[in-house]
């Protein structure tokens, strides 16, 4: 059973599932995992650029989570710890790649989550034709390959602030960063994804 601790900042929803965690309560987290994953998995890819290793560091994370709860007493919201948790792993992963073998891109083919899942029901008229679909892949396609060609420090805050949508001091609270350093890599990694889009004819 885990200790009791002080449980504060974070929503309500997430304050009383953490509680009956500490408590032991596998259910509790079995229902944090079901309501965070979806966004773990696409932080994971995203920071990572490895769609089949997305799974296994969404895996890790909660994992990790499960074990560090316990030092967890609510300082920032559980949402955000978790965020740092994947982060880290998401950094760790990359350096293993890099000693093993060299980069690989994911396949621009794979499927990429998102939060929004779902395609607008009819009328014809509201459905892009299929030339607009293949025009608007060609585009998320482009940018994701740009997005990965970030080096790793440039592409977190990127992900974490035009993606994921945290503050400039959220971020440096995941990263450890200052938070004036965290707007100079974000404008770096924006100006390189428009470089990088330019030459790719967008």
């Amino acid at each position: 059973m885990m200790k009791k601790g002080k449980i504060q900042a974070i929503p309500d929803e997430d304050a009383r599932l953490v509680a009956a965690c500490r408590e032991g309560d596998l259910r509790a987290f079995e229902a944090l995992v079901r309501k965070h994953q979806a966004r773990v998995f696409t932080l994971a890819f995203r920071v990572a650029g490895e769609h089949e290793d997305a799974g296994e560091l969404t895996q890790d994370a909660f994992v990790a989570a499960w074990r560090g709860l316990e030092d967890f007493h609510g300082e920032v919201a559980f949402s955000t710890w978790l965020t740092t948790i994947t982060v880290n792993l998401a950094r760790n992963r990359l350096k293993q790649l890099r000693t093993r073998r060299p980069r690989e891109r994911d396949s621009l083919d794979a499927p990429v989550p998102a939060r929004e899942g779902c395609v607008a029901p009819d009328p014809p008229s509201d459905v892009p034709s299929t030339q607009e679909r293949l025009e608007r892949e060609e585009v998320r396609q482009r940018m994701e390959g740009c997005i990965n060609g970030l080096e790793p420090a440039f592409r977190e805050v990127l992900v974490l602030r035009d993606l994921e949508e945290y503050s400039y001091g959220e971020i440096g609270a995941i990263l450890g960063l200052a938070e004036g350093t965290v707007k100079a890599r974000l404008s770096r990694a924006r100006d390189g994804v428009r470089e990088c889009l330019k030459l790719g004819g967008l």
